[in-house]
């Protein structure tokens, strides 16, 4: 390049020429190029997904089930030689793994139409399938048909899925696709979206949920404000051919949708993609965590696997006028067993990833694995905010990088850590935890705006005898509040614990016997208490009696349940038959 010197004075540069006008190449860029291609020319070929697992476990072991009519195979003596394949031999391969012969099975869209490679009851090689989604490309219904290949009805076991990506977060726009179609299927099929997704996905895996297009906007101001590392505004619209702004530099009102900007980036640099998806990964977690902890996250039908499951209560709600149709509440006391996570695969995770560190709790003597998370973003300043998560035996958690600092956690070495660890998994792998729940069910929608609204899962409960209930739960706290807006008058037949725990939440809880009463929560000196409100004036000796103390609050004499020992008060005053 030449340098010259424009007719403003700026310094600047054009491709150099001779004096017949021939370009003038560096000699040393023409070196360091000849030998870049050297380096490339002797660098051994890459081997594709198909021959590398050909290569690793051997043709005799896997059935291949694919399109191509030829394919080299490496012989005992360490040749190789072409052979031809046709229809009837994939039909012998697909036979000889059914059949049990072969371990491994490779099929392509040409192999993944008209066949059945589940673990049906009707051939000799029942195991569970472990199958492995590679390249799912933009189709995402062949993607879906090919899951079906392994996933059928009449089989001795469900498969696992397990779809394979790599480092390059573009990818994260196919399998977002499969995620969705999956949900579309099984919301289409039997009105669950848990159906055809089988939680192969977490809600943060669909790009093209209500949480990823909102966090996009938000995406799309915090890059006009200039708060992203990732690139610039003007670097992005010059790259991806996206406006964002108007004329007057206002950001427009119509901005492109997911779809589009998600198969702009794929333009990208990896790098660069990479480092995008991050910043919007984190809003989209961002938004996803705050619906899970608010009770607000839609996803689908979850299902509690129990041990047992034996039904104490069923209690009418509702009788439709129409159809006759009933909605219940139903008492389910549940047995489970933990299933904490062995050792070996604790520390797998742990050599694996590079961010691991080994903690235990000073105050709980606890362990837990250490493992750096995606970090959630502020929305106003698109400020980072760090996080962990924590692995323990029988759970995991998420903490912030400020709240693990203020914690009790501290690192310990391996062997204290695999010793206290194999002690927890040990003394969980025995215990069985028993509790009772209570499940809305049957005719919901009538009764849908009863229901807690801070809490919107729906759940089947399913017992290992074969037993199932489909409902939403109801926690203690909810159950007076459900009663009351149905007009059932059972509040004085519910525990008095559920009575308390309800006006703890907030919820009034109104009561007929032994007099007309409601019992609340109340703010006093900032401090909450329990409140008896339309307490008769007569009756205030025989409740100060009983534990219960007034206050006279703005010349009006309240009367107050003791927090510590509420439910036990409230039960004896219930107990009175007026």
């Amino acid at each position: 390049m030449r340098v010259f010197t424009d007719d403003t004075g700026t310094q600047r540069s054009e491709p150099m020429t001779d004096e017949t006008g021939n370009p003038v190449y560096n000699p040393e860029a023409e070196a360091a190029r000849a030998l870049m291609i050297e380096h490339l020319c002797a660098l051994p070929p890459i081997m594709s997904a198909l021959d590398g697992i050909l290569e690793h476990f051997g043709h005799d072991r896997v059935a291949e089930v694919t399109g191509r009519t030829k394919r080299l195979i490496s012989t005992g003596d360490g040749r190789q030689k072409l052979e031809t394949r046709s229809t009837r031999t994939s039909q012998a391969e697909a036979a000889a793994f059914m059949q049990g012969l072969k371990r491994v099975l490779i099929f392509s869209d040409a192999g993944g139409t008209g066949r059945s490679y589940h673990a049906s009851m009707d051939v000799p090689n029942q195991e569970q399938r472990v199958h492995l989604l590679l390249e799912p490309g933009w189709r995402a219904d062949r993607a879906i048909q090919g899951l079906g290949r392994t996933h059928r009805t009449h089989q001795a076991s469900t498969p696992l899925f397990r779809p394979v990506t790599t480092d390059c977060k573009g990818e994260l726009r196919f399998t977002s696709t499969i995620a969705r179609r999956l949900d579309s299927l099984g919301a289409l099929t039997r009105g669950q979206r848990q159906t055809g997704g089988q939680n192969l996905f977490d809600p943060a895996d669909n790009l093209e949920s209500e949480y990823a297009c909102a966090a996009l906007v938000t995406w799309f101001h915090l890059l006009v404000d200039g708060k992203l590392k990732s690139i610039s505004h003007s670097e992005f619209e010059d790259r991806t051919g996206l406006e964002l702004c108007d004329k007057d530099g206002v950001l427009k009102e119509e901005l492109p949708p997911i779809q589009r900007w998600l198969n702009r980036i794929l333009a990208l640099p990896i790098g660069l993609q990479n480092s995008i998806f991050d910043e919007f990964l984190s809003l989209v977690e961002t938004r996803v965590s705050a619906a899970r902890e608010a009770g607000r996250l839609d996803v689908g039908v979850e299902t509690i696997l129990v041990d047992s499951a034996t039904l104490i209560d069923d209690t009418l709600l509702r009788t439709d006028p129409v159809s006759g149709a009933t909605s219940h509440l139903l008492t389910i006391e549940i047995a489970r067993r933990r299933t904490p996570v062995t050792l070996e695969r604790v520390l797998r995770i742990a050599d694996s990833d590079s961010t691991a560190v080994f903690l235990l709790n000073a105050k709980s003597g606890m362990v837990a694995l250490q493992t750096r998370a995606r970090a959630l973003m502020e929305e106003k300043d698109g400020t980072p905010i760090p996080r962990f998560e924590l692995t323990r035996p029988t759970r995991r958690e998420y903490i912030r990088e400020h709240e693990l600092f203020e914690s009790a956690w501290k690192i310990v070495d391996r062997d204290a850590f695999c010793a206290k660890w194999q002690a927890e998994a040990d003394e969980a792998a025995n215990k069985v935890d028993t509790e009772t729940i209570r499940l809305a069910t049957g005719l919901l929608l009538p009764i849908w705006s009863a229901l807690p609204s801070d809490h919107l899962v729906v759940n089947r409960i399913a017992d290992k005898a074969g037993n199932s209930w489909l409902g939403r739960l109801v926690f203690d706290e909810h159950v007076v509040q459900l009663f009351t807006k149905l007009g059932i008058d059972r509040a004085e037949n519910l525990p008095p614990s559920d009575i308390i725990k309800s006006a703890h939440s907030g919820r009034s809880v109104d009561v007929a016997r032994p007099f007309p009463m409601t019992i609340r929560r109340a703010m006093v000196n900032r401090n909450h208490r329990i409140e008896i409100v339309g307490a008769p004036s007569d009756q205030l000796a025989w409740l100060k009696s009983l534990g219960c103390f007034t206050e006279i609050i703005q010349y009006r004499t309240r009367v107050f349940l003791p927090v510590s020992i509420a439910a036990d008060i409230l039960g004896r005053i219930l107990a009175d038959p007026g």
